[in-house]
């Protein structure tokens, strides 16, 4: 591989032998790398392969900033919550971790504890990735000092999340969160229905209205060959197709976008399924 720029002494820009972007890391890496002369392999721990149109500069910078031990921490971490993988394909995780527990470690050694708002939101809607984010912490703090507050899966939570969209931007996730929550009480104040991660149905609409954010950040609703499905869901279940109007209006006003009628049609579906989850419990 060839160097396009140094960084730092432990980060390089290079190009990789298909001509690709790369991103190459390794405690002192940078000391003996000149623009497009080869970079050392012997000292090439990590390769990143930026991905979904993210730069490749841009993400180096950031990387740059964050020292080689919280950077090694986070990677080894990652692997060990059973997150291995993505490292390569989704740098902006690592990056977005270890610039969180960079911060974090730095509050930490002055004292200073942050509790998120969101935290029984956070456990409730993202029972997976807060699991995961669990085991997470638990692999970092075992390589870090100071150790990180239990309060940091939280944080750890949301940008495994946010992983899952586009943007690098946690605002759309905590957006995300805030809706939900929003559309879960309309539900449950118009049927009664028990939204704890405990209930399947509650669970299912979760996980697909976090599907529908994914594709109306990627502008790719539900419509035109599934307009005949969506149909026939609206006739079969028009109460529920109803309360999943009043939905589709709440994500219209916190996101400027108007779902199409498939979508509205497949919120109805889902609303109908906790609805006989609910019937069908109390028999």
């Amino acid at each position: 591989m060839k160097a396009l720029r140094v960084l730092n002494n432990n980060v390089v820009l290079a190009l990789d032998k298909q001509g690709q972007e790369v991103i190459l890391t390794g405690r002192g890496i940078g000391f003996g790398s000149r623009q497009g002369k080869p970079v050392d392999p012997t000292l090439i721990k990590r390769v990143f392969v930026p991905a979904d149109g993210h730069d490749p500069g841009h993400l180096a910078e950031a990387l740059a900033l964050i020292s080689e031990d919280v950077l090694r921490a986070v990677v080894i971490a990652l692997g060990e919550a059973g997150i291995e993988g993505r490292e390569s394909t989704r740098p902006t995780l690592v990056v977005a971790v270890a610039d969180h527990v960079a911060g974090a470690l730095d509050r930490a050694a002055r004292g200073i504890v942050v509790e998120y708002p969101l935290s029984a939101e956070v456990q409730t809607l993202y029972a997976t990735e807060y699991a995961q984010a669990q085991l997470l912490l638990r692999a970092i703090n075992e390589r870090v000092v100071p150790k990180l507050e239990a309060s940091e899966a939280t944080a750890l939570t949301l940008h495994l999340v946010n992983a899952g969209f586009v943007s690098g931007d946690l605002s759309f996730t905590y957006t995300m969160t805030g809706v939900i929550q929003q559309m879960l009480a309309v539900v449950r104040e118009r049927y009664g229905l028990d939204v704890s991660q405990d209930s399947i149905g509650a669970a299912r609409f979760i996980t697909h209205v976090r599907y529908l954010f994914a594709r109306i950040q990627q502008h790719r609703q539900l419509k035109g060959h599934e307009s005949t499905i969506g149909k026939g869901i609206r006739q079969h279940y028009p109460e529920a197709t109803h309360t999943a109007q009043q939905l589709a209006t709440i994500v219209e006003l916190r996101l400027g976008q108007q779902l199409s009628e498939d979508e509205v049609s497949y919120l109805a579906l889902h609303v109908a399924r906790m609805t006989v989850e609910t019937d069908d419990a109390a028999v």
